[in-house]
């Protein structure tokens, strides 16, 4: 996560830093050990940081706007949240909203196109680190609170939709389980791939200049590899 923050700002970079679901606080210690950025956090509750002399200002995500004004922080974070939510786009509209220009958001979320989510999802249905739920599921920071699994294509599309540019795309790290069996899985991957790009492009046309880099990242190696999503944006000025 500090890799795409690093990108993004030099070590002397000062502003505002708003953590959006900030749990335990444990990347507000980490940005702050490596920025002089003063640090603002929201979450469902407040019960949960272990950051000293910080308010962590109390918000349903689900159902409240962020609550901050316009063009306010220089860095917005939302590190493992919007699999927790019910409407995420709406989180990423406030999160542009709160962003001043050129301000820069950084997400994270469990990367359900690996392969072995992959190959979890055709013999259950269900993607790694996403399981059954029952209705009244409550608990929110176990894997069984993940409600919403978000790929790349739909967080980059949810991305852009809300104003943001420049999307970067990485991961944390490679996932053993699925470097295992990329040696075998690569080339049919890439296969069925030709054709169904062939025929969203040519028979359905939803495929052109404006999303077919996205669309092309799908089965690139760090997505078929990483464990963890994370994309940067910028807000234009």
């Amino acid at each position: 996560m500090l890799r795409a923050i690093a990108a993004a700002f030099p070590r002397h970079a000062t502003g505002d830093h708003l953590d959006v679901g900030s749990g335990t606080g444990e990347l507000l210690g980490l940005v702050r050990a490596h920025y002089p950025f003063r640090s603002f956090a929201c979450d469902y509750t407040d019960k949960l940081a272990q950051v000293p002399g910080l308010k962590i200002d109390t918000v349903d995500l689900n159902r409240e706007m962020l609550p901050y004004g316009d063009n306010r922080f220089a860095l917005v974070t939302c590190i493992e949240t919007i699999e927790h939510l019910e409407n995420y786009r709406q989180v990423v509209r406030e999160i542009y909203r709160v962003l001043e220009p050129r301000g820069v958001a950084v997400f994270s979320t469990p990367n359900i196109l690996n392969l072995r989510s992959r190959l979890r999802y055709l013999s259950s249905g269900f993607y790694n680190l996403f399981g059954p739920l029952a209705p009244d599921e409550s608990d929110v920071h176990s894997t069984r609170g993940h409600i919403n699994p978000v790929s790349w294509f739909y967080l980059s599309h949810a991305l852009l939709s809300a104003g943001f540019r420049e999307l970067k795309v990485t991961i944390d790290k490679y996932q053993r389980r699925s470097l295992l069996i990329f040696p075998l899985l690569i080339g049919p991957v890439r296969a069925a791939n030709w054709i169904v790009y062939r025929r969203d492009k040519n028979t359905y046309g939803t495929l052109d200049e404006r999303n077919v880099w996205a669309v092309r990242a799908i089965n690139s190696p760090n997505l078929l590899l990483g464990r963890t999503l994370i994309v940067a944006a910028v807000k234009p000025p």
